[in-house]
């Protein structure tokens, strides 16, 4: 709780030093309604700084946005934030104290010195305008497979600098350059309470259920899913308090090893397509009305 009203107190100088020069002006104030049916990723974009109210999440992961977020500091000890002209480095206060936490773990291992960290949220959440349908909430982030060796890149490397691939077979195995260390990364973060879920690619979650040997309750929350071989997606659960923040259903019951298995095996003999399948209907855009009530005051608040 006091770290939620500390982070209203550091919005000023939040407003000085985040970001660079993107973010050294105040942001505009945005006349909004809830009724809005213009595109919400074309109105959260390109606000360059949180609101001036406690944080708090409000909506779903994937249809939502954040109040009162915190950055994610760019550089510090045991990690650094890529990407930053994204501005998306943002977050509820629990995501950044995870972030912390995981990579003074992972500055454990051997070959690590911390993590690299990619999208977090936008200053106020919401819909972006490239690379993911979630992370709106503030509760989501990327961390790239790429052990973070150094950890004075300057903003010009963090832009061209790219994570490295752990998967081979279109992900039913993985390649030479995964480690025991990215299992024991990953194993730290699916065991820390305040996660949701974490997913990665269908091989690692496979892999990660041969090579564990104890307990392996934690690999329920390892959830294989496509694309995610440059860098795993860790959802924090929803913060105690946060009434108008809505829970991803919890996984289902057991390790999940089985169910990573038929990913794998579907990958490595495809099962002929259904030919009464019907093309899906593209999803129209995520417009203000159709979020929680509470992201046009988030919008427009200071």
């Amino acid at each position: 709780m006091m770290r939620k009203w500390l982070s209203l107190a550091l919005v000023a100088t939040l407003a000085a030093c985040v970001g660079g020069e993107k973010n050294s002006a105040p942001s505009p104030k945005v006349s909004v309604s809830s009724s809005d049916h213009r595109p919400a990723k074309d109105l959260f974009g390109p606000i360059a700084l949180p609101s001036q109210q406690v944080p708090e999440s409000f909506g779903s992961y994937s249809q939502g946005c954040v109040g009162g977020a915190t950055a994610l500091p760019e550089t510090g000890p045991t990690w650094q934030a890529m990407r930053l002209s994204r501005n998306r480095n943002w977050g509820q206060p629990v995501l950044v104290d995870f972030l912390e936490d995981l990579s003074r773990k992972a500055a454990a291992q051997p070959g690590w010195n911390g993590i690299y960290i990619g999208d977090m949220s936008q200053p106020r959440g919401g819909p972006m305008s490239s690379g993911h349908a979630s992370h709106q909430i503030g509760l989501d982030a990327d961390i790239w497979m790429l052990p973070a060796i150094r950890l004075d890149l300057s903003r010009a490397e963090r832009e061209s600098l790219s994570s490295i691939s752990m998967q081979r077979a279109s992900g039913a195995y993985t390649n030479a350059s995964w480690t025991r260390a990215h299992h024991e990364i990953l194993k730290a973060a699916a065991s820390d309470p305040r996660v949701s879920r974490i997913f990665v690619f269908p091989g690692a979650k496979v892999q990660m259920c041969k090579d564990e040997k104890g307990d392996k309750s934690w690999l329920r929350k390892i959830r294989p899913w496509w694309g995610h071989h440059y860098h795993f997606h860790v959802r924090l659960n929803c913060p105690k308090g946060d009434k108008y923040c809505v829970d991803q259903a919890a996984p289902p019951p057991g390790d999940g090893c089985d169910d990573a298995q038929e990913w794998v095996n579907n990958i490595l003999n495809p099962p002929p397509p259904d030919p009464n399948a019907k093309p899906a209907k593209p999803k129209p855009p995520i417009t203000l009305a159709t979020l929680p009530a509470q992201c046009s005051a988030v919008l427009s608040s200071r």
